[in-house]
């Protein structure tokens, strides 16, 4: 049995008379997609173009499209989670590495060829990081009586920055001579 909504909506959707939508969803027993595709194959609508298609779920359900929309916003907001929580995963993982390697390397103190001090250097990160304002002038001051510094251990194999460091010892030690 065909009902006036059927026939209007097969109506406006193929912009054809109420006469041949009440007549196509008689032939097609009342399915609506039925009824388009009889009128398509009589040539008095047109096929979409490109391979597309026809889609009466959408307009016979508004309440369902809102719930397929509420779906996807829903994975959506899931696949954000989770892509934030994969980051922060990352980001933790990166933390336990700098760590690890903080704790593997030493920082030392010397003076006069003896090692006086010697601790990881991620305790000097984070010595430097919660009391900047008194590590670095012991750091300096430390320069100026005669101690140097030296990071040791398996991350620091090249030489570079203890190089560096001696220059700084060097140059804070010059400084001292022509000021005396």
């Amino acid at each position: 049995m065909t009902t006036l909504e059927q026939v209007e909506k097969l109506r406006t959707m193929a912009d054809i008379s109420f006469e041949e939508a009440k007549a196509a969803l008689d032939a097609a027993g009342g399915n609506l997609l039925d009824a388009v595709i009889f009128l398509e194959k009589q040539g008095k609508i047109k096929a979409p173009a490109n391979g597309g298609y026809y889609s009466s779920q959408r307009a016979a359900n508004s309440g369902a499209a809102a719930q397929d929309e509420n779906n996807a916003k829903r994975n959506h907001s899931s696949y954000q989670e989770n892509s934030f929580s994969s980051l922060l995963k990352q980001f933790g993982e990166f933390c336990l590495k700098i760590i690890r390697k903080g704790n593997r390397n030493n920082f030392e103190v010397s003076k006069d060829k003896e090692i006086r001090v010697s601790l990881p250097v991620t305790v000097l990160a984070v010595m430097i990081i919660f009391a900047f304002w008194a590590t670095l002038p012991l750091l300096i001051i430390g320069l100026f009586l005669g101690f140097r510094y030296r990071f040791t251990g398996p991350d620091f194999e090249k030489q570079t920055i203890n190089e560096a460091m001696d220059s700084v010892a060097k140059a804070a030690e010059d400084l001292k001579k022509s000021i005396l």
